[in-house]
């Protein structure tokens, strides 16, 4: 039972821990998408007037004003994409399998007791289908020292 108990224990810290690295993880990419979303809006009011003046100059103001829409987006897409590639998996990876090798020694723990079960049962199943059968062995050997005892003061 303490190696049950053990394996429990362990899996209950490392899914703790997994857990904790996931939330890490989770605050981090919050952090970054927060982060994209500031830098990112107030890059896209200072380029966009920028660009804006700049193309208007050179181009139709439509065209000049669509130009800039197009620069905002792929920034906007950069940045996600930044945020996006945080994972937890690198970090996780031992601990998930140090859990995943305690529940499998949890596994072997409970067969190997199911399968001592089930001898106790089919054992005390044979006993009460021929109860002299499993006592005869020990019964003859006491008989058997009773009776050589017996001849044995007899002949002294």
């Amino acid at each position: 039972m303490s190696r049950i108990s053990r394996n429990i224990s362990i899996i209950l810290r490392t899914e703790r821990l997994i857990a904790q690295r996931n939330m890490t993880v989770l605050a981090k990419r919050a952090g970054f998408f927060a982060a994209a979303g500031l830098a990112g809006g107030l890059a896209i009011i200072m380029l966009n007037v920028a660009g804006y003046l700049a193309l208007a100059s050179v181009m139709s103001k439509p065209l000049a004003a669509l130009v800039i829409a197009l620069i905002n987006l792929i920034v906007a897409l950069i940045l996600a994409a930044i945020a996006n590639s945080v994972s937890a998996e690198a970090d996780t990876t031992p601990v998930a399998e140090l859990r995943d090798m305690a529940i499998g020694d949890i596994e072997a723990e409970v067969q190997d007791m199911m399968s001592e079960a089930r001898e106790t049962v089919r054992d005390l199943k044979t006993v009460s289908r021929d109860p002299l059968g499993t006592i005869a062995p020990g019964l003859v050997t006491m008989i058997a020292s009773a009776v050589l005892k017996h001849l044995k003061n007899r002949k002294e």
